[in-house]
């Protein structure tokens, strides 16, 4: 069983085991896939500007595993091709927060009237702007775009108030959109 990722011209792919590595002339994204139960019998290689993940066994989890790692392969070519951009809308009712970025930390603050910054974790190689109530996530690597909008999402999360009255936040309204 075989799948595969076409490789566009000026992106380089690089197989080492169970390592890929995909690079245009700026932009270099690594994803190590090893995992212990797919070893020996899942084989990646590039042929004819193509990845290709392979199994000689087409048991349910190998197929699983060979297409998760073609379909990660393609993220990362649209990914050094493309910058990954979600989108966050910053809401309130109560009380006006204000969210700015402070090197790898996103800060909020007065959520909710609480004195104390929540904070939200900027993972490496993603950029966050602020612009009065909107939020942009951009980065090469889907993953790390993702966690981050995710990051920001749940430092605002309300738990102990009735989420029909106190509807602040910051909300993920558009995701993975390729610019």
């Amino acid at each position: 069983m075989k799948k595969f990722a076409e490789i566009p011209e000026g992106i380089e792919v690089n197989v080492e085991g169970m390592k890929v590595t995909v690079k245009n002339k700026d932009t270099v994204l690594e994803r190590d896939f090893y995992d212990q139960m797919f070893i020996g019998s899942v084989k990646f290689r590039v042929v004819d500007n193509k990845f290709e993940a392979s199994s000689e066994k087409d048991k349910r989890k190998m197929k699983s595993f060979v297409g998760s790692v073609a379909s990660h392969v393609r993220n990362m070519i649209t990914g050094i091709q493309n910058d990954y951009t979600y989108k966050l809308k910053i809401c309130y009712v109560h009380f006006p927060m204000t969210a700015k970025v402070d090197g790898d930390k996103f800060l909020i603050t007065n959520f909710l009237g609480e004195k104390q910054s929540r904070i939200a974790k900027i993972l490496d190689g993603v950029k966050v702007q602020v612009k009065k109530d909107d939020v942009t996530v951009i980065s090469n690597d889907k993953e790390k775009a993702g966690q981050t909008a995710a990051n920001i999402e749940n430092a605002t999360r309300v738990t102990s108030r009735d989420r029909r009255i106190y509807q602040d936040g910051i909300f993920i309204t558009e995701k993975a959109k390729v610019e």
